[in-house]
């Protein structure tokens, strides 16, 4: 990882950072228990994370969810 990355294995803010249209890279599968989510980093993104863990985000729950689908399905899928 480098300083244009930024990476989690929290999968609800893996989820925010999606459904606000941050470009995910990669998922990291090299332990099948703990993904790692690898975003670019961009210039607003401290904030955004500062907001969710501050409980400050306002999202649509139906795109957030459909967007945490969409991860699971991408950690279970065999590719």
């Amino acid at each position: 990882m480098n300083n244009n990355e930024f990476s989690t294995f929290d999968l609800n803010l893996a989820s925010v950072l999606v459904t606000l249209n941050f470009e995910l890279l990669e998922l990291g599968k090299a332990n099948p228990k703990r993904i790692r989510f690898v975003f670019k980093r961009e210039k607003n993104m401290e904030k955004i994370i500062d907001d969710y863990f501050s409980d400050r985000i306002v999202l649509s729950a139906l795109s957030l969810f459909n967007n945490q689908k969409n991860l699971k399905n991408r950690i279970y899928s065999d590719t």
